[in-house]
């Protein structure tokens, strides 16, 4: 469904992705995991359009979009939910949902998609005339997958869904994120906390200084030496 292909990403001077290469089936969680500046979160915005390419390639179905812009990619099934959440605080939760489906015109399926994300996130629909800015960090988190939910997307793009989550939310972050999935949304996840990431995907890819340097099964590189070593505590 995903294919990235040679990708080379320059930040000015700097040399930020170097050649790198995967792909995302139809229905996975692949999951990207590294130490901070490997190049996981550069990675997602130039598959989503914020950052553009200095060369290589990103596919969805086969179709060249590198040069496509960010909104457009909405439309072709691309949805990032960011790092730090980047809710619209002075704004309701409801209308930072609304916000989410903001390209779409079939207001039916829109109205049962916000259903959906209430669903999976009880506490959005009892604060939806809250503020965003008053959510505490976890509802924050929640308010942001669920923003990036209601773009209806084939594929989300989810950067750091635990970061700075007490452990309890931690997990039913990762509990929600499989049902997101089984319910048929396709995942690429950057994340830190790589013992959790690698639990809940199918794949995953290691990126050390801009370049992936292993990848394979999630429960093949669980049992990595050096993945347990370096990443698991292990």
């Amino acid at each position: 469904m995903l294919e990235i292909q040679d990708l080379n990403v320059h930040y000015g001077g700097i040399h930020a992705l170097k050649g790198i290469s995967l792909r995302v089936e139809d229905g996975e969680i692949v999951t990207l995991i590294g130490a901070n500046g490997a190049g996981k979160s550069t990675t997602l915005r130039t598959v989503s359009g914020l950052k553009k390419a200095t060369s290589g390639k990103v596919l969805v179905d086969g179709k060249d979009i590198t040069r496509t812009s960010a909104q457009n990619r909405v439309k072709l099934g691309l949805s990032q939910v960011p790092e730090g959440r980047r809710v619209f605080t002075r704004m309701t939760v409801l209308e930072n949902l609304e916000l989410g489906g903001y390209l779409r015109r079939d207001r039916g399926a829109r109205a049962a998609d916000l259903d959906t994300v209430f669903e999976h996130f009880p506490v959005l629909a009892d604060r939806r005339r809250q503020l965003a800015g008053t959510l505490s960090g976890g509802e924050q988190q929640m308010l942001a997958m669920g923003r990036g939910m209601m773009a209806k997307p084939r594929i989300l793009l989810l950067d750091e869904p635990s970061m700075g989550l007490a452990p309890l939310l931690v997990q039913e972050i990762f509990d929600i994120i499989q049902r997101i999935n089984e319910a048929g949304t396709t995942i690429l996840l950057v994340e830190q906390n790589a013992n959790k990431a690698l639990q809940v995907a199918n794949r995953a890819y290691v990126m050390e200084t801009g370049r992936i340097v292993l990848s394979g099964s999630a429960a093949e590189l669980s049992k990595t030496e050096d993945i347990k070593r370096v990443y698991l505590g292990g």
